[in-house]
């Protein structure tokens, strides 16, 4: 099961294990208690999901489709590494990622 650290806004760092198959949202919120919202869950209508993902990370994550893209324009704290955890599948080669729980406002 890969493993994936997520650094928390009080920079606390929490390494998970992350079941294949499973979108980064569920696993982070559902399995994890992790704070975020997802207020859409994972319908591409809202940004509550947002997570900066590493940059070393960044380009080995499927390209950003147009409706995400559409949605991180609504995100605060967007950056160059800025995703929708609800976009993200879990596959084995993701054991490593990095991902950052931006602060709210």
């Amino acid at each position: 099961m890969p493993k994936i650290t997520v650094i928390t806004p009080d920079e606390k760092h929490h390494e998970i294990e992350a079941p294949v198959g499973r979108a980064l949202l569920t696993v982070l919120r559902d399995l994890n208690g992790f704070d975020l919202e997802g207020t859409c869950e994972g319908s591409l209508a809202c940004a509550t999901c947002h997570v900066i993902v590493d940059a070393a990370w960044y380009p080995k994550l499927k390209p950003v489709a147009t409706g995400e893209h559409d949605m991180l324009d609504f995100a605060e704290g967007l950056t160059a590494t800025s995703r929708l955890c609800c976009q993200i599948p879990v596959t084995d080669e993701l054991d490593g990622l990095v991902v950052r729980i931006p602060a709210e406002g």
